[in-house]
């Protein structure tokens, strides 16, 4: 079993930079694959980033690729997603989510685990 705890999420305006955090319970956090994802009101929840266990495969949606920075610190079983160049459009609540696997996963279904949420907001 994992929690997970998401905090960094605040309003900016278009251009700035912010960085999530989501620390995970467990001591086995190195066996996870994580991710974020991220949720506008009246869309569905969709894919951000993701890392293996071991910080040296990520993946990136599109619409975040050379702007957004996944990464993790396995010693604080933390997991991070820098943000810059942020835009309106990015506006949502950001997920943070585990599963137990080697390979990174990039479809909301297969994550296991989830954070309660952080609003992120820019502002035009």
């Amino acid at each position: 079993q994992v929690q997970l705890v998401e905090s960094g999420g605040g309003l900016v305006q278009a251009g700035d930079s912010l960085r999530l955090s989501c620390a995970a319970s467990g001591r086995t956090f190195s066996s996870y694959t994580m991710g974020w994802l991220r949720q506008a009101p009246g869309k569905e929840r969709e894919f951000v980033a993701a890392i293996g266990w071991s910080g040296g495969n990520t993946v990136y949606a599109n619409s975040v690729k050379g702007r957004f920075t996944i990464s993790r610190d396995n010693a604080k079983s933390t997991v991070y997603l820098q943000m810059n160049s942020l835009k309106p459009e990015d506006t949502a609540v950001y997920y943070c989510a585990a599963r137990r696997a080697i390979v990174v996963v990039t479809t909301k279904e297969h994550y296991d685990y989830w954070g309660q949420g952080t609003q992120v907001t820019v502002s035009s």
